[in-house]
């Protein structure tokens, strides 16, 4: 038998672990796709706050469950079993929102996290703070009275049918720039600035006059309009704006970039259109009118005489930060306007009064996660849906033509604001502490699915929080989180029982440059009470981030050979990995052979939601993980059976999760190639082009891949975003 076979239930001889044998792939992916729809309710206590690919709660439980347990143990029959397993210990060297670490204490395990970037350790440490549901309501109440009626001030508008003065949920802006010839030309691609997401269904839409910007009501797909306040006719359909060009009245037609501000300032905007809730509930758009630019203008000379506490810091230059630099967003406090500071400012001075620390850090922690829905790079989703797409839906700081402005405080009719995401993120996580659950299926007398429902299967996550390996060690229970280079941990040789992480990718997503966004409002804050928050940016000089394979794997390498250090010998080093190109893959093989691993099984798992943003533009979106079990070199029994033989285990696998109702695609088939290669070729010692020529011999067996690395669509060049 194969090496490869022991994807398919052969446990090796000399495993240590579960893991290294049978995988409950279908059952767990089942599972795991479930959870993906809405990981924020299905798993909030790794949402509390943003962080990119973020994975599987349920996903990383069997993986846990399989490092800590015997050979030829049913991880699918211990599943929803309640574990107590004192005394072993799980490291995570990248633990991003720390899904490790949850999983890893939830089975009773102690559980060692570390991230070299600082916004990740902040938010993990937050996520596991156990503070009372009474104690934060207390501070929020506090909050909505001292704040809350300064910040919904700037939010109101009056209603043309009682002359009230409403809340306003939503400002509609778009970006403007202005010809040689001085015409201002909005950046509007079409004239409907918001239809239903089923619109087919829904055809009433929302359109702005190009004419006198009043706001008209007709069909989604209308072509020709007559505006009822000033008799202009027009197409709605088509704007000035067409891809990276925008056309004058006159018909003369220019390049966006080359309209740019030459002050070195972002585009302007223009206001224009309003989402109101009128006092009856009912929402209502309207035209913004000289009432509302006054209150705009208020907010601004406000904000030019309040000390606050904004963010000071420049937008370095880097991979995903040059897209928005590209378009004169040189400074983080450009990427809101007036209104936006002001109110956020307003209301971080006021939660940096409250006294008791912890509950101070959690509303800190809120405050962020707010950042990434009140911005200008947000934009609007429709109606029938979400109506706030934050910021990194993308992964990438794209500068959007429509910004959509939130309601900072907000309404219970709101979304992404401080009052909502305090009930729908911060509750929600700290109330997951108390009473951990997972997603189980319900079935009928066929044995067909019929429904899904949430079980509890672990203690509440109480795992005292400790600073030192010592104090860990001498803990039946614990958690460690630590901030730093995980090439160099604080930790003794052979003590830890499994490492189970996430690595990062290596050419996509630049986690230090996007996660400054958050970086430059929470350092000023709390760099007196954490050097790893004095920094300038979020940034470090360790971080494993590379566009070259090559470096990325020597730094990958770094961090697996110290936690092979850190491992016992009988340990298993257990990761999720994806990618859809050959040197992807060879820089993770190099990686685990200079680190003196090897793998020993590699299992498939659903991992992502198929319909999420920056799968739908990949060419072929990937929607498995593979599960890579490594063991020490020394530890590990070798057989090299043929690149042809992968074919078979792909096939394999793939009709298991097939007749399972999963779909694969050709990214995902080379997926789970890709990834019995690197058993096929754990006895040698192939060098980088080697492995890879391999790997592109697997591509065309198992058939072709595309996109990029990670799902992203190719953003080279990236102009602004089209409404």
């Amino acid at each position: 038998m194969s090496a490869i076979a022991d994807t398919i239930g052969f446990t090796p001889p000399a495993a240590a672990t579960a893991l290294e044998g049978d995988f409950p792939l279908v059952e767990i992916s089942q599972i795991a796709e479930q959870e993906s729809w809405r990981k924020e309710i299905n798993r909030p206590i790794y949402h509390i706050h943003k962080w990119w690919a973020t994975r599987l709660g349920s996903v990383f439980r069997g993986i846990v469950l399989g490092t800590l347990s015997q050979p030829g143990t049913d991880i699918w029959a211990q599943f929803y079993k309640t574990h107590d397993l004192a005394g072993k210990v799980v490291l995570d060297p990248f633990m991003g929102s720390g899904t490790t670490l949850g999983e890893a204490v939830k089975v009773g395990a102690k559980a060692i996290g570390c991230d070299i970037n600082p916004v990740s350790t902040f938010l993990v440490r937050q996520a596991f703070t156990p503070v009372s549901e009474a104690e934060l309501r207390t501070a929020f109440e506090r909050l909505e009275r001292n704040v809350a009626p300064e910040i919904r001030h700037y939010y109101q508008t009056r209603d043309p049918l009682t002359g009230e003065l409403i809340q306003v949920l939503y400002y509609f802006w778009v970006k403007t720039v202005t010809t040689p010839e001085g015409e201002v030309v909005p950046l509007l691609s079409r004239y409907v600035f918001s239809q239903d997401a089923y619109p087919k269904k829904k055809p009433r839409a929302q359109i702005v006059c190009p004419s006198c910007w009043g706001v008209l009501e007709d069909r989604y797909d209308a072509t020709d309009l007559h505006c009822q306040h000033c008799g202009h006719e027009f197409n709605p359909q088509k704007g000035p704006a067409a891809g990276q060009y925008v056309t004058t009245k006159s018909g003369q037609r220019y390049r966006i970039k080359e309209l740019l501000p030459k002050n070195g300032m972002p585009p302007a905007h223009r206001m224009y259109a309003m989402m109101a809730l009128r006092a009856d509930g009912s929402k209502v758009y309207l035209p913004v009118r000289d009432e509302d630019l006054a209150l705009y203008v208020e907010a601004q000379e406000r904000l030019a005489t309040e000390v606050l506490p904004l963010p000071e810091t420049s937008v370095r230059s880097g991979h995903n930060t040059d897209q928005a630099r590209g378009y004169n967003y040189t400074q983080w406090r450009e990427f809101f306007n007036a209104r936006q500071l002001l109110c956020l400012g307003l209301l971080l001075r006021e939660i940096l009064t409250i006294d008791e620390l912890d509950i101070q850090e959690q509303m800190l922690c809120l405050f962020s996660s707010t950042l990434e829905f009140n911005n200008l790079f947000c934009s609007f989703k429709g109606e029938g849906t979400g109506a706030v797409r934050h910021m990194f839906s993308n992964h990438i700081l794209k500068p959007e033509r429509t910004p959509l402005e939130n309601s900072v405080w907000g309404t219970d009719k709101s979304s992404g604001t401080f009052s909502t995401l305090f009930e729908s993120r911060l509750l929600r996580a700290k109330r997951y502490l108390n009473e951990p659950f997972e997603i189980a299926f319900d079935h009928d007398q066929d044995g067909n699915r019929a429904g899904s429902r949430k079980t509890v299967a672990s203690h509440p996550i109480c795992a005292r929080r400790v600073e030192t390996w010592q104090e860990l060690a001498a803990s039946d229970y614990g958690l460690m989180i630590l901030n730093g280079d995980s090439s160099k941990l604080p930790i003794p040789e052979g003590s830890v029982d499994a490492v189970v992480t996430d690595p990062p990718y290596f050419d996509f997503v630049h986690y230090s440059e996007l996660s400054d966004f958050f970086f430059a409002w929470l350092s000023p804050a709390l760099r007196q009470r954490y050097p790893w928050m004095a920094r300038e940016d979020s940034s470090d000089q360790g971080e494993v981030q590379h566009k070259d394979p090559r470096v990325f794997a020597r730094q990958l390498a770094s961090v697996f050979t110290e936690a092979c250090r850190v491992l016992k010998d009988d340990g298993v080093l257990a990761f999720s990995f994806h990618h859809s190109r050959a040197e992807g893959w060879a820089a993770i093989y190099e990686a685990i052979n200079k680190a003196g691993l090897a793998v020993v099984a590699a299992h498939p798992v659903h991992a992502e939601l198929r319909a999420a943003s920056p799968k739908t533009a990949a060419k072929d979106p990937i929607s498995l993980d593979a599960i890579l079990v490594c063991r020490k070199k020394a530890f590990a029994q070798h057989q090299s059976p043929a690149l042809q033989d992968v074919r078979q285990t792909v096939d394999t696998l793939v009709a298991r999760l097939q007749t399972a109702g999963l779909r694969i695609s050709a990214g995902d088939r080379f997926v789970i190639g890709a990834a019995q290669t690197l058993i096929a070729r754990a006895a040698g010692d192939l060098g980088f082009e080697e492995i890879k020529i391999d790997l592109e011999e697997i591509r065309l067996l198992v058939g072709p891949g595309g996109g990029n690395g990670d799902n992203e669509p190719d953003t080279t060049g990236v102009e602004l975003a089209t409404v």
